[in-house]
């Protein structure tokens, strides 16, 4: 639906109250200083892409490893919310070297419910006494690429040479040493309880065949159909529980040998909408046996089935991990994305998605908060997408893990090879946005209270 620009309503009060001020460091901490100089080169109200640039200068006495820093730009939304994408033009210290991450204000004001949080690799190297990073010519944008107003944003200014900023901040391991916040960063708490119907599972199964994978409304999928290689069979087999670390987990293993492919899934029934979904993941970038390089997705998400070609009441909301790329993509690449419908002949897709190219190899925190028109994706505690709008879910899901073969993506040589993912446990809390901090917390109540699985949701 068409709308103006939110504004949420404040009182004056209210918004100085929130206003967070930079204190200067006791003698103690003196030696850490670090100033943050801002310019833009788009400096019209408004712009499709808003384009801040830094540079960082230590003016303390002791040398500061960038990857220690970070810089936070403050800013509104637009309405639609479609996300936005981060882009380094040009960086002294190499825009490979520089991370940029979306993230919510937990105190939002007038002219901020977000910003950009600007971080730094270790390649990026330190900052001695009086040493600055140079520039480092950034620009972020929204994913459908609109209009963005920059009158309204707390960190901007139209200002075309660099000058110290007050209104952006920089943080060394996480305490604010310059700048003004224009409210509280941190996201706020949630209640230490849940207040809707909850699903926990540890995976604590003796096998795929364990009568206790049914009762609790789990599938071992098997036959065939799609996705993946034409032809492929979903083998219960290969879906095991070994023990991992001290602890039960869920093991997918597929495998092919160049034509012909196993692969496995296991999901819950159709009964799950609106609230937070987790799952701690195990992503592989290699095979565990084999020649590497087949386009492998490994997965966790959500669905409701198609009925018919772009049926309205379709949804899916994912995370897939594809180590060897595919779909266009010639390297590691993980994406979430939020389905609207879709129809395969001829194959028309509507969705949106967010992606980042890098190795995502190991242990995950993966989350999905599904509330008021909002689809948001977490990684590690980190907001990853934030999705919405026509793209929200109608209709309710089951959840879903699985690892398959793109059709067209395999090797061609024989021989056999295999992937693996795992899952060490999977959380739904219903009606309830539960943070990424506080999944953690719960999990770790039910592990010290000896529960394996729990299920309240109708």
């Amino acid at each position: 639906m068409s709308r103006t620009r939110s504004r949420r309503v404040l009182a004056a009060v209210a918004a100085a109250a929130a206003l967070v001020t930079f204190v200067q460091a006791p003698a103690s901490a003196a030696a850490d200083a670090l100033t943050a100089n801002y310019r833009t080169s788009a400096t019209g109200a408004t712009t499709d892409q808003v384009e801040p640039w830094f540079t960082i200068t230590n003016t303390g006495t002791t040398t500061v490893p960038l990857s220690e820093v970070t810089l936070r730009y403050y800013f509104r939304g637009e309405t639609p919310d479609v996300g936005y994408r981060f882009a380094c033009s040009w960086a002294v210290r190499g825009c490979g070297n520089i991370t940029g991450t979306f993230k919510p204000l937990g105190t939002p004001v007038a002219k901020a419910d977000r910003y950009l949080e600007v971080g730094f690799t270790s390649g990026a190297g330190s900052l001695s006494p009086g040493q600055s990073t140079g520039d480092m010519q950034l620009r972020f944008y929204r994913a459908n690429w609109g209009p963005i107003t920059q009158t309204d944003d707390y960190s901007f200014t139209s200002r075309t040479a660099y000058a110290p900023s007050s209104t952006v901040t920089v943080q060394r391991g996480g305490t604010t040493i310059w700048g003004t916040s224009p409210g509280d960063d941190e996201e706020p708490p949630d209640p230490p309880d849940p207040t809707g119907e909850v699903l926990f599972d540890d995976f604590s199964y003796t096998s795929s065949s364990d009568a206790r994978i049914a009762q609790r409304g789990w599938t071992v999928r098997s036959g065939g159909g799609g996705p993946g290689v034409p032809g492929a069979v979903w083998d219960p087999a290969l879906v095991t529980f070994p023990t991992v670390s001290g602890g039960k987990v869920m093991q997918l293993e597929s495998s092919n040998n160049g034509s012909s492919a196993r692969q496995t899934e296991m999901y819950h029934q159709r009964k799950f909408f609106q609230g937070t979904y987790a799952a701690r993941v195990f992503f592989t970038d290699a095979p565990v046996r084999g020649i590497d390089g087949d386009h492998v997705v490994q997965t966790f998400f959500t669905i409701t089935p198609l009925n018919a070609p772009m049926d309205p009441d379709y949804g899916e909301l994912d995370f897939e991990y594809l180590p060897n790329g595919g779909w266009g993509e010639p390297a590691n690449i993980l994406y979430s994305t939020t389905w609207e419908t879709y129809q395969n002949e001829p194959w028309v897709a509507d969705n949106i998605h967010t992606e980042q190219r890098t190795s995502f190899s190991g242990w995950h925190d993966l989350v999905i908060q599904v509330a008021n028109g909002r689809v948001k994706y977490y990684v590690d505690g980190n907001l990853f997408a934030d999705h919405g709008d026509r793209y929200y879910p109608e209709t309710p899901m089951s959840i879903n893990f699985n690892l398959w073969f793109i059709s067209g993506g395999l090797v061609g040589q024989p021989g056999d090879r295999a992937y693996q993912e795992r899952v060490d446990w999977v959380y739904f809390a219903e009606n309830e946005v539960v943070s990424p901090a506080q999944v953690n917390s719960r999990v770790a109540g039910y592990r010290s209270s000896g529960v394996e699985h729990a299920d309240s949701v109708r």
